[in-house]
């Protein structure tokens, strides 16, 4: 590698948090509890979690992907994913009589219910989210005769809507804060009565994954995030950690992505993975760095994370009922 001598000390920034969040992990659990609880097949409505990893692996186990509901066979079982879906999303599978798992991340269903309740209340709705996410499309079925799509701030000057006196904004939870935050400026600088949510629709993962990031971007030559190019937050994280200062930086689903061209001159790599990412695959990444000389890891801890999610109320049922069976059974043996 140019530019490098035998003494050069070559290190690792290894972001904390990182990977899974608490959403991901209910839901890439429900699917396994479902598969364990009711048998193959059980069909998901779109990616659980936008990571190729977890989709490939939950498939060897049983979990038949589809696009949409009309593809699952009816009288069978469909898992929402985490992104969330549309009130007719719903209605489609109880329209095929088909048992619905919903594993919408509790974060995105509390937006939901933000523009259910913004809307009841007559305003309109300004979404700050990406066009044709799921998660995007999911919240405006809530409401989509008084949501607006806002995708940036150069969308804010060709807005149209009823009553600027009578207006909120809501986000996607994934995004950048500091674009959002930019996106927030421009709008009420347009819209000075703009009402913002009571509490701020980023979840506390992505903000928590920004910030370390920041951190060692602030510090690294390169800073490579694993994770999949369909994963909002994980390409934001590339997003910052050039804005934080690395030189370069890429994402990659797996090790052997990773082009050895990038490490020329490098002397310290950030490593960091977006919210949907299993820490099997950073390790691998981290292996790889070790066999070319970057086997000097240091931890840069930005924030704890504890928050858990209870699974699905449709599987908590099931699985008491059958624990309650269970329990008779053992109590009566004859």
């Amino acid at each position: 590698m140019e530019g490098m001598t035998a003494t050069t000390a070559r290190r690792v920034l290894l972001a904390a948090p990182r990977g899974y969040c608490a959403g991901v992990d209910r839901a890439v659990i429900a699917v396994e509890q479902a598969l364990e609880q009711y048998g193959a097949p059980v069909y998901v409505r779109k990616e659980i979690v936008h990571n190729k990893y977890v989709v490939r692996t939950l498939e060897k186990k049983g979990a038949i992907f589809v696009d949409e509901t009309e593809e699952v066979p009816e009288g069978n079982i469909v898992i929402f994913s985490a992104h969330g879906v549309a009130p007719e999303v719903h209605d489609e599978a109880a329209s095929r009589k088909l048992a619905s798992i919903d594993a919408t991340c509790p974060l995105v269903t509390k937006v939901h219910k933000e523009a259910q309740r913004f809307a009841s209340e007559d305003y309109d709705i300004l979404l700050i989210g990406h066009e044709g996410h799921e998660e995007v499309i999911g919240t405006m079925g809530e409401a989509p005769d008084r949501i607006h799509l806002v995708d940036g701030p150069e969308d804010v000057a060709g807005l149209e809507v009823r009553d600027e006196n009578r207006l909120v904004w809501l986000s996607q939870t994934t995004l950048s804060v500091d674009e959002t935050m930019e996106t927030v400026g421009k709008l009420q600088e347009r819209f000075p009565a703009l009402v913002s949510p009571p509490s701020d629709d980023i979840c506390y993962a992505t903000q928590n994954r920004q910030v370390a990031v920041k951190q060692i971007g602030a510090d690294a030559d390169l800073v490579i995030v694993v994770g999949s190019k369909n994963s909002s937050n994980s390409v934001r994280l590339v997003e910052v950690a050039l804005q934080a200062g690395a030189r370069a930086s890429y994402l990659v689903d797996f090790a052997d992505e990773i082009d050895e061209a990038w490490l020329d001159g490098v002397t310290t790599v950030g490593v960091t993975s977006g919210a949907s990412v299993p820490e099997i695959l950073v390790e691998g990444v981290l292996d790889w760095l070790a066999e070319r000389g970057y086997g000097d890891v240091e931890i840069v801890k930005s924030a704890e994370e504890r928050i858990q999610f209870s699974l699905p109320k449709e599987l908590r049922r099931d699985l008491r009922a059958e624990a309650a069976a269970l329990g008779a059974a053992e109590a009566d043996p004859a």
